[in-house]
């Protein structure tokens, strides 16, 4: 498997592009930004890019989707109870400080928790992670990698005082979940950098909260 890290949109979000290198398949985990130029370098690397997966649905996670939709035909999904955080993007946005953006009519496909997307030898496993959105989703792939989306950062967790956000779940999805994958799972979160189940369970703030 190749991958390739895309921090794009108004909040720096990462992208992560999965590509299975046989077949040159690919999915695009969140998708943050309609630039021309993202296009340009996803087109240039010659992949078919199957599914885009959304961690969540906030603004900052999705302004790309419309545009690559278009562009590559890609199947978009986005866990079922953050469908209404779709609908909910415009007016986020605006109370974000950022320009109007159009509703998001592309998103029209749902994840349940332990749904597998397969591309070649690539195997994704969706997590329901809820706290950070309601319908907030990880995925975890058959090479011990964990995208995290906003739930778990490296020393930290997602915040929790939007719209439906949820400390308590938040907690359980972090401590009892995601804690119990194996310590030598690398995470690749929303935003900032690469981090570990193992050194989460040791430092993340998420522990003196308990």
């Amino acid at each position: 498997m190749q991958m390739k890290t895309f921090v794009k949109g108004p909040i720096e979000a990462n992208n992560y592009l999965l590509i299975d290198e046989a077949s040159k398949d690919a999915v695009l985990i969140d998708c943050s930004a309609p630039d021309f130029d993202y296009i340009e370098d996803i087109k240039s690397l010659g992949v078919n890019l199957k599914y885009i997966l959304l961690t969540h649905g906030h603004f900052d996670h999705i302004l790309g989707c419309n545009e690559f939709k278009q562009v590559f035909g890609a199947e978009i999904y986005v866990g079922k109870d953050d469908i209404e955080q779709l609908e909910y993007a415009p007016e986020m946005t605006m109370m974000m400080g950022g320009v109007r953006i159009p509703e998001v009519y592309s998103v029209t496909n749902t994840i349940k928790d332990g749904d597998v997307f397969n591309i070649g030898n690539i195997g994704l496993k969706a997590i329901s992670t809820p706290g950070h959105t309601k319908g907030g989703m990880c995925f975890l792939s058959n090479d011990g990698k964990l995208f995290s989306g906003d739930t778990l950062f490296h020393g930290s967790v997602g915040r929790t005082d939007l719209k439906s956000g949820n400390f308590d779940q938040i907690r359980h999805s972090v401590c009892d979940k995601l804690f119990s994958l194996p310590e030598e799972t690398s995470v690749y979160p929303g935003h900032g950098c690469k981090t570990s189940i193992k050194f989460e369970k040791r430092f993340n703030e998420i522990n003196s909260m308990i």
